[in-house]
């Protein structure tokens, strides 16, 4: 491993370990925001629901810890990890992670739309932890109540707003990936994750939507031109959103392959495109299954 490499493992590792000691659960993320541990059922050939049960590592969020020892046993597994995910929705902050991403053709003003649904539904964001994405985007952290399970969605607020609740993750400050450094908003390092106004959680927990097994041939045609529709920089975000969707209204599975052909005519690598895809189908399981 290089030098530089190594020094950014090494800082990864310490901010992990700052994290955890401030009691937030960290996983190991490689240069992709992936998880860096490959799962140890992916020869498998039906899909398993372990959530870590078996006693390996390589279960994405679900090894999420807070204990130093089991970090660094993590951090040992995966030396080319360049940055750490924090786990939403576990105690004891439960955390709820608002992101605003930015888009490259100036087409979607996240910052806008969150404060038009503030305006709208008459609550304010207070002074929190944000984090600054190498994109020019913003994690907003909030603080949810523990007998709430805030499910994953993208974009489903508003265009460009997408919430990492129970079961999803947040790149944590001092992470470096393939487009840059994640650092925290000036002044926003020492606050603690700010309660979530109730308002605002109201229009984070809606009934799930019901889940049709049965698709028009036609449904997801819309996903596929989104995709392909992806420049520099967009490939792997627009790849997530769309999968989501995809997983969200039932027909994920279906339209796997060719959300992955997709991708790859972008440029995006297969392998990277799977995995995406697959990251997307853990999320968005949240919404219908108890938490682990």
């Amino acid at each position: 491993m290089a030098t530089t490499d190594r020094r950014t493992a090494t800082l990864a590792l310490a901010h992990a370990l700052s994290a955890a000691e401030h009691g937030l659960p960290v996983i190991p993320l490689s240069a992709t925001k992936l998880p860096a541990l490959r799962s140890p059922h992916h020869g498998e050939t039906r899909p398993s629901g372990c959530r870590g049960a078996c006693g390996q590592p390589g279960h994405g969020v679900h090894d999420a810890t807070t204990d130093p020892a089991a970090v660094r046993a993590l951090f040992a597994a995966a030396p080319w990890a360049t940055g750490y995910g924090i786990a939403c929705g576990r105690p004891p902050h439960h955390l709820i992670g608002v992101d605003l991403d930015v888009d490259a053709e100036g087409r979607t003003d996240s910052v806008a739309a969150l404060q038009q649904l503030a305006l709208q539904h008459l609550f304010t964001i207070p002074p929190t932890v944000t984090v600054l994405t190498p994109s020019g985007g913003r994690h907003i952290w909030l603080s949810g109540p523990p007998d709430v399970a805030v499910p994953n969605s993208a974009g489903r607020l508003a265009p460009g707003i997408d919430i990492r609740g129970a079961g999803g993750y947040l790149v944590g400050p001092g992470s470096v990936t393939a487009h840059g450094a994640y650092r925290l908003a000036p002044g926003t390092g020492t606050l603690p994750a700010a309660p979530c106004p109730s308002a605002l959680l109201h229009l984070l927990t809606p009934p799930a939507p019901p889940r049709h097994r049965h698709s028009h041939p036609d449904q997801g045609s819309g996903l596929i031109r989104f995709v392909l529709a992806a420049g520099e920089g967009q490939r792997n975000t627009r790849l997530f959103w769309a999968a989501c969707r995809a997983y969200e209204h039932g027909f994920g599975d279906a339209l796997a392959e060719a959300l992955t052909r997709a991708a790859v005519r972008t440029g995006l690598p297969a392998h990277e495109a799977r995995a995406t895809i697959a990251s997307a189908a853990r999320l968005t399981a949240t919404r219908c299954e108890p938490p682990g």
